[in-house]
């Protein structure tokens, strides 16, 4: 039984100008969220600002949004690090909290072997009974997981049920689908290839867009499990340019902006981030009001 089918959001963390976590408009993040139809929520993941929260803010986070969310919908914790001890802190802490699911990126920096990558997985899902969703993004950890040891993964440690792919590489898609046999949920880490993915066997996407295109986000996978593949593959097009531009510098930077332009007061970022270049953020709102998204 995956996860969750359909459109995950990679939540925002919303702060004060002081930086501090703004739990008032972190629940109204939420409620907005469930209110447009989005099938999960994903907290405390990149687009959540996980790398610069403190142990003790990442886990009031996700507490916070498990007691918000009140099951609705389901909740994925981001609890990965490249340190395979704290990735067991933070999970088992987590399913303490109530998550339905955590999310395990690939350890950053340390650039293990895809033995050493197996290893860490394993002891992290072996410390926690719920299901793990592993998460490939080579461009910003530095290592890929191999199709193989995904699969591997999948087979060999009962909750680690699939993979949240953001490697952008469609032929490593392929062939990992080809592998697994049906024992891979897969989920679109990028939002410009939901559609291909879902075509090549996937559940969903885990999705930055879904901040500020929620219902539209979740149409797109719902009409591909209708069976209305030219309205899930026009709602994909309709949302290219937008897309690009929530990508234009590097993530959450754009998707805050967003939100700000919206009105949603999600805040600064925490450092070493920084506000966006004025031609981008013009680019950006461009894009919002051409796609429909009312800005301030």
């Amino acid at each position: 039984m995956a996860i969750f089918k359909g459109a995950g959001v990679a939540i925002a963390t919303p702060f004060h100008q002081d930086g501090t976590v703004n739990y008032e408009k972190f629940a109204e993040l939420i409620e907005f969220q469930i209110a447009n139809g989005t099938d999960a929520i994903i907290v405390c993941g990149t687009t959540g600002e996980a790398s610069t929260l403190s142990h003790e803010e990442h886990l009031d986070v996700i507490r916070y949004c498990v007691e918000k969310v009140a099951g609705r919908i389901p909740v994925i914790g981001g609890t990965g690090s490249n340190c395979t001890e704290t990735a067991v802190y933070l999970s088992t802490e987590a399913e303490k909290a109530g998550v339905d699911g955590v999310l395990l990126v690939t350890p950053y920096y340390n650039k293990a072997t895809q033995n050493g990558l197996y290893e860490h997985f394993k002891t992290i899902a072996d410390s926690i009974k719920i299901p793990a969703l592993l998460y490939n993004v080579p461009s910003r950890t530095g290592v890929n997981i191999q199709p193989e040891t995904v699969v591997r993964l999948c087979r060999d440690v009962e909750n680690i049920v699939g993979v949240k792919e953001a490697s952008g590489n469609i032929s490593q898609v392929v062939k990992l689908m080809a592998m697994a046999d049906g024992c891979v949920d897969l989920y679109s880490g990028n939002d410009d290839q939901v559609v291909p993915l879902l075509s090549l066997g996937g559940l969903g996407v885990i999705s930055v867009l879904s901040n500020v295109a929620p219902q539209e986000t979740h149409d797109m996978c719902a009409k591909f499990f209708e069976g209305d593949l030219q309205g899930s593959l026009d709602i994909q097009l309709k949302a290219s340019a937008l897309i690009d531009a929530l990508f234009c510098e590097v993530n959450p930077i754009p998707v805050k902006k967003a939100l700000n332009l919206m009105g949603m007061e999600a805040g600064p970022m925490r450092r070493p981030l920084t506000e966006m270049e004025p031609a981008n953020a013009e680019r950006l709102k461009k894009a919002m009001v051409e796609f429909g998204i009312p800005v301030k």
